[in-house]
């Protein structure tokens, strides 16, 4: 492999402008594309194989009109006064004067609580709880709930703002409350730190430019074709982020480290051509196979069979493919555009180039370090992630999505009607043999008796009726009974009362109909329970895929089982430190704690472990290449230290910067998310990686690097060290000088 690399390396540096111009095509076209056909990202959560899914499909069929309105944007104002809403008519009639002025609202559905509950004391209870000092206000808006934007949830706090006063609390959660600000704060954070960082690896500026400008080309592309492939199949939206960071991730590091291996290589002498060629097929060897085992850790989510997640990963393996592609190409192109001028101009404080042999650089002293004394780095590594591992048997799993603005009014309305308000349950029967009056009779009895229904004495059903509009329940043949649980939508208890309710279903099943139960609140208990579910397949898959792979990178046993049982290490850390952080409110970085949000482990552990093989391949590839050059164990770790070590931590340090500017955010669940990958990025880069990977395999020292006969002779050798074209280029130049010398010295 490594000597097609280098012959791909040597042609793109040679045409270069023919390869950029490729590129730029690329682009160009599948933007035109896009722009020319305007394909439209779907917007449908759907959780095909659950009950909560089968719910919401026979809603949308059985009963359209209160799907429909289940899609509209329906914002729950909260209102609250201690000596009591009565005392406030005056002020709560000017906030819903205000409310209905909102663009979209239904005016007539806004009203005063106050005002409801006089003129029918028989629904005074649905509008206003704890003795009347706390009251409910229904925004309903002609807005799609997956259009809803930040302008409107911004019109709606001016409203609320506004009539806050004489002692009246007013909050909203739900509805436009939902909407987000726009991203793309933090992706300039990120490239800026990723920019100033490759500044300090290259000591020079246009070095440091060539992997923003490929990670912004690739990253492009990517997006281009992922939005193209929406004119003909179903893409949805919230597949788009985790492909434009991975993109950007991997992207940049692989050009990272095929420019500094092209640095190296010029220095050992040779044409540049030929020391594009060597890069390409040295480090471009290991960026192909480093890539390959990302493209599994994503495509591996296929596992969990959820269709936004299938296409986040797939989207995300084409982000990754494209990103090798342009490193192995666009990257030389580059590099033949810019020749001599590549590394200029020179920021003179700024190390430039690698350190020669004799050069003792701090990643060379602590490389050595870590080899004199392996025992003491391994025990000092592994209590430091145990220590933070701790915390991890307080591991909350939910699916919490409140937003920091919306837990004041979460609260109010727990205080006047219960936590379960905020997520009522919808079951929904059908039956095909006749109507479904017996079968909902029996539902709403049964139901009404199970102990974390709230008010079982109001539960009644709905049916779909169309012989008497003013009583839709005769004639029906299907049923929706809307219940409230006691508890919050994220507490185990409302997860054990929707397994209760689809536990009568065998007794429904017996009166010829079906019950299934949906809304928002079991949906996330059904995907809550389906990522749990998934986990330990994916983790196998994906470990298990992963550390083949690696036995034919490092021709290896201890190599690939050494990194895999770190990662492991690093990911229990991460879920502890988190654990302690955002769910025991540890050192007050946070003002609201939740659990950890239900798709965060699995999520983690694709990401984490993709970029963990990155960094493991590419230092300890250069390892492995000069103990089969010659140098004995521990010389060549500290080999991969000196030429390794400082791109491996310029890589972490962009990856941990990238993902940490995501707790910038206001939203606690992004912080979480930024803050649970960064500190998985640093533990495994930095503890595991750079500390105990090197140091067991310097315990192990010549038995690290080889296979059992039987099994060498069925792993494949890639030549991922790239011995086949470590010296092409500059053999014939050595040879060239000794025989002009030699002609010389004869004369």
């Amino acid at each position: 492999m490594s000597s097609i690399l280098f012959r791909l390396g040597r042609f793109s540096f040679r045409h270069k402008w023919w390869v950029i111009v490729a590129w730029i095509a690329a682009l160009v076209i599948t933007g035109s594309l896009v722009n020319a056909m305007q394909p439209k990202f779907s917007k449908d959560f759907e959780l095909p194989g659950t009950d909560g899914g089968t719910a919401m499909t026979q809603l949308e069929e059985y009963f359209p009109a209160a799907n429909k309105a289940q899609s509209q944007a329906s914002t729950t104002v909260v209102i609250g006064a201690e000596d009591g809403l009565a005392a406030h008519t005056a002020e709560i009639d000017k906030l819903v004067t205000g409310l209905q002025g909102l663009p979209k609202a239904t005016k007539d559905a806004i009203v005063n609580p106050v005002t409801a509950a006089a003129a029918a004391p028989q629904m005074a209870s649905a509008v206003l709880g704890d003795e009347g000092r706390v009251g409910l206000i229904t925004v309903p808006q002609a807005i799609d709930l997956m259009d809803v934007k930040l302008e409107s949830k911004t019109e709606l706090l001016d409203v609320l703002e506004k009539h806050r006063v004489n002692g009246l609390q007013v909050e909203a959660t739900g509805g436009v409350m939902s909407a987000k600000e726009r991203g793309g704060a933090a992706e300039m954070i990120g490239f800026a730190i990723a920019f100033v960082i490759m500044i300090v690896a290259f000591g020079a500026l246009i070095a440091a430019f060539i992997p923003l400008v490929t990670g912004i080309v690739g990253v492009g592309l990517t997006m281009m074709l992922v939005t193209l492939s929406a004119e003909w199949i179903s893409v949805n939206q919230s597949a788009t982020g985790i492909i434009t960071m991975l993109g950007i991730a991997v992207s940049i590091d692989y050009a990272l480290f095929i420019v500094s291996r092209y640095r190296s290589e010029i220095n050992r002498g040779g044409s540049r051509e030929d020391a594009a060629g060597r890069a390409v097929g040295t480090a471009g060897t290991a960026v192909v196979f480093a890539g390959l085992t990302v493209v599994i850790a994503v495509a591996a989510l296929m596992v969990i069979g959820l269709p936004f997640i299938t296409q986040m990963g797939l989207g995300a393996a084409l982000a990754i493919i494209v990103a090798v592609l342009a490193a192995l190409t666009f990257i030389p192109a580059l590099l033949g555009a810019f020749g001599r001028f590549a590394f200029s101009p020179r920021i003179p404080w700024l190390r430039h180039g690698d350190a020669d042999e004799s050069t003792e650089t701090f990643g060379v002293k602590f490389g050595s370090m870590v080899v004199k004394r392996p025992v003491v780095f391994i025990v000092a590594g592994l209590a430091i992630l145990i220590a933070a591992a701790l915390p991890i048997k307080g591991m909350q799993i939910g699916m919490d999505t409140t937003t920091d603005d919306e837990v004041a009014a979460q609260e109010l309305v727990a205080k006047g009607f219960g936590e379960g308000v905020a997520g009522p349950l919808v079951a929904v029967m059908h039956t095909d043999n006749g109507t479904i009056d017996a079968a909902a009779n029996a539902a709403v009895t049964q139901i009404a008796k199970l102990p974390g229904v709230a008010s079982p004495d109001a539960l009644m059903w709905m049916g779909n009726g169309t012989t008497d509009p003013k009583n839709p329940n005769v004639g029906a043949n299907s049923a929706i009974i809307q219940i409230v649980p006691k508890t919050a939508p994220s507490a185990p208890e409302t997860h054990d009362l929707v397994e209760d309710i689809r536990g009568i279903a065998g007794d429904i099943e017996k009166q010829g109909a079906s019950i299934h139960v949906g809304g928002q609140t079991a949906i996330m208990s059904d995907l809550s329970a389906k990522l749990d579910k998934a986990l330990i397949p994916y983790l196998v898959v994906v470990v298990g895929l992963a550390f083949l792979i690696m036995i034919g990178v490092f021709r290896s046993l201890w190599v690939p089982l050494i990194g895999t049982v770190g990662f492991l290490f690093s990911v229990l850390a991460t879920f502890g430190i988190t654990t302690w952080i955002f769910t025991d409110g540890a050192l007050g970085m946070i003002d609201h704690t939740k659990p950890i949000i239900a798709f965060l482990p699995i999520f983690l552990i694709g990401v984490v472990f993709g970029l963990a093989m990155d960094y493991q391949v590419f230092l300890v590839t250069r390892m492995r290449e000069e103990y089969m050059h010659g140098m004995s164990a521990k010389e060549a770790i500290v080999a991969g230290y000196r030429h390794g070590s400082r791109v491996v931590t310029s890589a972490a340090i962009i990856m941990i910067s990238v993902f940490a500017a995501f707790m910038l955010a206001p939203d606690t669940t992004a912080k979480m998310m930024g803050f649970a990958l960064a500190i998985a990025v640093f533990f495994d880069a930095f503890i595991i990686r750079m500390i105990v990977v090197p140091a067991v395999i310097s315990l192990l020292g010549d038995r690290a690097w080889g296979l059992p006969k039987w099994l060498d002779k069925l792993v494949v050798d890639f030549d991922i060290e790239g011995s086949k074209v470590r010296d092409r280029g500059i053999d014939e130049t050595t040879e060239t000088l000794v025989a002009d010398a030699e002609a010389l010295e004869a004369k």
